[in-house]
């Protein structure tokens, strides 16, 4: 009888995982729009050899890029 509470703890153990990692995504990115959002973040100030400021920097220029396309995405409609 133990054996088989440890058997489904085991399972449930090792099932917990697949399901909680599991990600939807929206489609796959091609090697061209990943140029095109660097170029962007660049732009607005990222530079990617900058080591020491790196979450901040990728950040401010993250929140940059989504307002000038917010902006954009403002003025087209």
């Amino acid at each position: 009888m133990k054996s088989i509470i440890y058997a489904a703890i085991a399972a449930t153990v090792l099932a917990c995982p697949s399901v909680s990692f599991s990600q939807q995504t929206s489609g796959t990115v091609t090697r061209a729009q990943v140029r095109a959002e660097l170029a962007d973040l660049v732009r607005a100030g990222y530079r990617p050899t900058d080591w020491i400021d790196y979450p901040e920097n990728i950040q401010a220029a993250e929140r940059k890029v989504q307002m000038e396309r917010a902006a954009r995405n403002g003025q087209a409609q």
